[in-house]
């Protein structure tokens, strides 16, 4: 679906924004958010946006970065502990893709270690990434201190809470009951983004924070950081 007005201004802004960073190294975005806020949405949209200006976009997600499933979960399958702390490969998202497209890196880079659907480690071939570049990245918890300094432009991609069981319902129908979607949210993803926003404050880190209930009129406010 085309973006109706309201939603490609903000892609222009953000964009703007991209074209603005002045380093002599790809431009590494953050879009940051819970679940079901819509940031993988808006990440490939700008995506999409940027390549449509010349520019050469690296698209990568969190999803390609978590450990396989046999060590997500030592606190149990409903431990917001567990999510916040043992799902994701920090380590190898900065060794494979931030550092290597960073101020100190080769530009040669991994854009994923994990696939998700046959629950495997990946090791890709290596690829080079040209100075100009702007990797658009997606995930969820992208403040915290392992990565906090890694990014040149930061986005937090916001809903209420509400708003992002309703999408998980819907999102997830084929494969979940409600009633399952609704213990993993309220058990696992919900508190785990409570102790994210509690420690680390995300929004006090951030250049944009979009507020996404209405993913066609969304509002959004740059911040100083």
């Amino acid at each position: 679906m085309r973006p109706g007005p309201r939603r490609a201004e903000l892609l222009a802004r953000l964009a703007e924004a991209v074209g603005s960073v002045d380093v002599a190294h790809p431009v590494r975005v953050a879009v940051d958010g819970p679940p079901a806020t819509g940031k993988t949405t808006l990440a490939d949209e700008l995506a999409v946006v940027l390549r449509s200006q010349g520019c050469y976009v690296i698209r990568a997600t969190i999803d390609d970065f978590l450990f396989p499933r046999a060590r997500r979960y030592p606190r149990g399958e409903y431990s917001a502990e567990g999510c916040y702390f043992d799902t994701h490969d920090w380590p190898a998202l900065n060794r494979v893709l931030l550092d290597p497209l960073g101020p100190d890196g080769d530009r040669g880079f991994q854009p994923a270690v994990y696939d998700r659907a046959t629950d495997t480690v990946l090791s890709p071939p290596s690829r080079t990434a040209p100075a100009d570049a702007v990797l658009v990245f997606d995930g969820v918890f992208l403040m915290r201190p392992e990565l906090i300094d890694r990014w040149e432009l930061r986005i937090l991609v916001s809903t209420a809470v509400e708003t992002t069981v309703d999408r998980a319902v819907i999102r997830e129908r084929r494969v979940s009951s409600r009633a399952e979607v609704e213990r993993r949210w309220r058990e696992r993803y919900i508190p785990a983004q409570q102790l994210y926003f509690d420690t680390v404050r995300p929004t006090d880190h951030v250049d944009f924070v979009v507020h996404n209930d209405e993913p066609q009129k969304p509002v959004w406010e740059a911040r100083t950081r």
